[in-house]
């Protein structure tokens, strides 16, 4: 009956858990991250991914700030309901390219200063803090 006890105890707090499994969870949260590479080729336009909400990203993409849902458990990234602002601009061809690229990605691994989003086709997004 003794080891029954601590196990009956422990089930109520571990049933009361309910907190952020996704990117912002894992060493992402509160920060901003700006596009390095996009498939093996420096992105030379400015874009920014930041996980400051759990279950949310936002940023700036070369053109203009949008806003998702992102709740998939880490590693794995998701990108819902995207809204974006629409200015138009001369870099409209890397914003389509950086946001296709966004909505593709399927993983995330964090490593230091470091963001990696990739999916199952190679294609893969660099970022740093």
């Amino acid at each position: 009956m003794r080891l029954l006890l601590p196990l009956f105890l422990a089930v109520p707090l571990m049933s009361g858990c309910s907190g952020d499994e996704s990117l912002s969870a894992y060493g992402g949260a509160g920060e901003s991250w700006t596009l390095k590479e996009l498939n093996q080729t420096a992105f030379e336009t400015p874009a920014t991914l930041n996980l400051t909400t759990p279950g949310e990203i936002s940023g700036q993409a070369p053109c203009n700030s949008y806003r998702a849902q992102q709740t998939a458990p880490y590693p794995w990234f998701e990108v819902k309901a995207l809204v974006t602002t629409r200015k138009a601009c001369p870099v409209l061809e890397q914003e389509r390219a950086y946001l296709s690229a966004l909505q593709s990605m399927s993983e995330a691994e964090i490593a230091g200063d470091v963001l990696i989003l990739r999916n199952d086709s190679g294609q893969e997004m660099i970022f740093t803090r």
